[in-house]
């Protein structure tokens, strides 16, 4: 069995992971060119644990394409290098962090610099989470003929919100800050 740390070192970065997106890519690149990471103590804080994080991540993921483009201007900013693997290509890995029983990403893991786990972060920021559960109350049951085409409209209307809600961006920025600060 591979070792998180194994993962990593085999992996890409997110920059190259990113830049090589088949699925939401433009979405992604626009939080990322719009995100502007808070000057606070965090990213000094960051910047002097000696970590790199690993991101379990899919391209067609809308949590993914809120989340990466900020945990990397992040990882930037404090100068921490953060690599990609992709979920579905290996379900090992992403069987050792569920949530709720399922697979859920993205999934950051923050290594330390024997590359032993000292931290995770994922899939959402509560705020996000509570948004999408409101939303998806309001989905007729699965068996309800209008099902499959207020999901869909659901999940289109999502993205647009994760994408044009800066407010979303900080959410996202808050909880990972806090997740981490516990663990370094």
């Amino acid at each position: 069995m591979k070792t998180e740390q194994q993962y990593y070192e085999e992996s890409p970065t997110i920059q190259e992971y990113m830049d090589n997106m088949s699925q939401l890519k433009e979405e992604s690149f626009q939080i990322y060119h719009q995100f502007e990471v808070p000057d606070d103590t965090f990213i000094q804080q960051l910047e002097g644990a000696n970590v790199h994080i690993l991101a379990i991540t899919e391209d067609w993921c809308g949590d993914a394409m809120l989340n990466n483009p900020i945990i990397r201007k992040v990882a930037e900013a404090a100068k921490v290098e953060v690599h990609a693997v992709l979920r579905d290509a290996d379900t090992d890995l992403i069987d050792r962090y569920l949530t709720n029983g399922g697979r859920a990403i993205p999934m950051y893991l923050l290594l330390n610099e024997s590359g032993e786990v000292i931290g995770k972060w994922g899939p959402r920021a509560p705020e996000l989470q509570q948004f999408v559960m409101d939303g998806r109350a309001q989905l007729p049951a699965k068996e309800d003929p209008a099902f499959e085409e207020k999901s869909k409209a659901f999940y289109t209307d999502l993205r647009k919100a994760y994408t044009d809600r800066p407010e979303f961006w900080m959410n996202v920025y808050e909880s990972f800050k806090e997740a981490v600060q516990k663990s370094i």
